[in-house]
């Protein structure tokens, strides 16, 4: 089902992606767990930390434990298993004086040094590559609330489907891309189960840590020339420009598809803003969604408006427009007292703004699905009006909403290199020429 733990993070960050903007720590349970988590965590946005804990084994049975320690001297017992065991409080403090020693030592093995991160009142994901009996998993999740986790999510790519309900004892949430009825070992789901070294983990941790740090989206309301409008404002540090969002079909700021690709793109050292081009009552009615000139006119303001906020100050705007937002984008991009640096369509309208394309100016990229052939034609046809540096990009296979595996990526990754090479010409700097096709 996976090719590596890589692919399997991929795969499990894309059923996370609700997390974004939650306050989130990603803690990979080593070592295989670490190279899923890391996927996670740059998908989220989020910092990456391990969580190393030991199990309390009784002498007479290792296998059976009745706790589990983790670091800052957190010690959770179980009372009822350890009840049967007649273990006295001097000899369970014997046991987690051993174990405590080697997680020490683990710790400064795989971390080298570093502080642990914060867990306290935020949502905490552990991550493994996969789950057969659970214990370790379980004992993670105490561990991580004892420590001071505000909401525990355990996520992984693959878990037997009988144990979620056991699970779901010590997390608030279990996420799992698989849980078979029939479950053997883990790495049967793997194409490549090659073991992680401590090497590997000691390297993911550097590099997350390395990480550009976005900052947490902020919930803005604009003054768009007397309309108040609900936005996500996203800056990071030293941005290379800052993307519009102009949304499509009456959707708006939460908008699930444009916050993946205002994600990417924030990740790509781009701010962005998700903003509502409609109010609530308006948007309520249909025919104000496609009011082209109406959205191009609220996209106008917003524009002004975000130029006077300190954040963007200086910085250069692009749009990027989806189906009908595409249009007000290009209709609102033809007025130069705007200055629109560059515009993206994503499965866009632009037929929409016929008679203003001719006066866009800014760089134009109109990406299409190749499943979308209504769509493809009209934005062929409305690229011939274009007079500006344009290019016409069709992702093969995607329909109209781009759902299929990896095409959003593909349209943000686009996007990013666009505005990205624009604003640095707009700057000053040389951008490619012309492009069409």
């Amino acid at each position: 089902m996976f090719a590596d733990r890589v692919d399997a993070g991929r795969q499990l960050a894309r059923r996370l992606r609700p997390l974004r903007g939650q306050n989130v720590v990603v803690l990979g349970l080593p070592r295989g767990g670490v190279p899923v988590a890391f996927e996670v965590a740059v998908s989220l946005r989020a910092p990456l930390d391990v969580i190393v804990v030991r199990k309390l084994g009784v002498p007479f049975d290792p296998e059976y434990a009745f706790g589990a320690i983790g670091e800052g001297g957190v010690r959770v017992v179980d009372r009822r298993a350890a009840a049967p065991t007649g273990l006295t409080e001097a000899e369970m403090a014997k046991v987690e004086a051993r174990e405590r020693v080697e997680l020490d030592r683990r710790v400064r093995q795989l971390r080298g040094g570093r502080p642990p991160v914060p867990l306290g009142g935020r949502t905490v994901v552990i991550v493994d590559d996969g789950i057969a009996t659970g214990s370790t998993a379980r004992a993670a999740c105490r561990v991580a609330r004892a420590r001071g986790a505000g909401r525990v999510v355990l996520a992984v790519p693959v878990c037997p489907a009988e144990a979620v309900a056991s699970l779901l004892r010590d997390a608030d949430d279990v996420v799992c891309v698989d849980t078979p009825g029939s479950f053997f070992a883990i790495g049967a789901w793997y194409a490549d189960f090659t073991q992680t070294s401590d090497e590997q983990v000691r390297a993911l941790l550097e590099a997350a840590a390395g990480f550009p740090r976005v900052p947490d989206a902020g919930q803005v309301i604009i003054d768009a020339d007397g309309t108040r409008l609900a936005g996500i404002l996203t800056v990071p540090d030293r941005a290379a420009g800052l993307v519009l969002f102009a949304h499509g079909s009456g959707s708006g700021r939460n908008s699930p598809r444009n916050q993946s690709v205002a994600a990417s793109l924030n990740r790509a050292g781009l701010g962005t803003l998700l903003a509502d081009l409609l109010t609530e009552d308006e948007a309520a009615n249909r025919a104000r969604v496609f009011d082209i000139p109406l959205l191009a006119s609220r996209l106008a303001g917003i524009t002004g408006w975000l130029r006077r906020q300190s954040a963007a100050r200086g910085l250069r705007v692009g749009y990027f427009g989806a189906s009908t937002g595409a249009a007000a984008a290009l209709r609102a991009a033809a007025d130069s007292r705007l200055e629109v640096a560059a515009v993206v369509s994503r499965g866009g309208r632009p037929d929409l703004a016929s008679g203003c394309l001719g006066a866009v100016r800014a760089p134009t990229l109109l990406i299409v699905g190749g499943a979308d052939p209504v769509v493809l034609d009209l934005n062929k046809r409305a690229q011939r009006e274009l007079k500006c540096e344009n290019r016409l990009v069709v992702i093969p296979g995607a329909t109209h909403l781009f759902e299929e595996p990896g095409a959003l990526g593909q349209v943000a990754d686009l996007a990013a290199d666009w505005f990205t090479r624009h604003f640095a010409a707009v700057a000053g700097q040389p951008a490619a020429g012309r492009k069409t096709g």
